[in-house]
């Protein structure tokens, strides 16, 4: 589904490579997410039940992630998006730059975002611990902060993507 989160959001090409690309990269996401949480609280891999609980989850429904997906994306194309097709002198497709570049930038964001306790919670929250977890919007609020903090945008239901001003 193609939505516009700003008034200039119309390279849908790569909006296109992005949606093509959303269940394989929230999977990296959870993994890198997974990989992160045990290194800071179980370094030294004791075999809990806990620590079972989350090495051993298989994700099957990424629906709790595609909103943060989707608002990742959208910043994206706000921050770096253009409208404009360049010339692919390499010989590959737009499409296929585009899912390239998506990929490189979407993993190294969500490295970044790692490094938060709060992030790494709020992922384990919507998806390991989701049929314990009453609060799941609560989480999603949580990620949706790193987005604010990170990029200096917020969402706004009428108005899409403003920029913010930091004082």
């Amino acid at each position: 589904m193609i939505r516009k989160f700003f008034p200039l959001d119309k390279n849908y090409l790569l909006e296109d490579a992005q949606l093509s690309l959303q269940d394989d990269l929230l999977k990296v996401l959870l993994e890198k997410v997974k990989g992160h949480y045990q290194a800071i609280h179980n370094p030294l891999g004791l075999d809990d039940n806990f620590s079972r609980q989350i090495k051993n989850f298989e994700i099957r429904n990424f629906k709790p992630l595609h909103s943060f997906y989707q608002n990742l994306a959208a910043v994206y194309r706000y921050k770096y998006g253009d409208n404009q097709l360049a010339f692919a002198w390499d010989g590959r497709d737009h499409q296929e730059i585009y899912q390239s570049d998506w990929t490189t930038t979407f993993e190294a964001w969500t490295n970044d975002f790692c490094k938060y306790e709060l992030f790494l919670q709020a992922v384990l929250d919507l998806t390991v611990f989701l049929p314990d977890n009453r609060h799941a919007q609560l989480a999603e609020n949580r990620m949706n902060h790193f987005i604010l903090k990170h990029f200096e945008v917020r969402f706004h239901k009428n108005r899409g993507i403003v920029q913010m001003k930091v004082a």
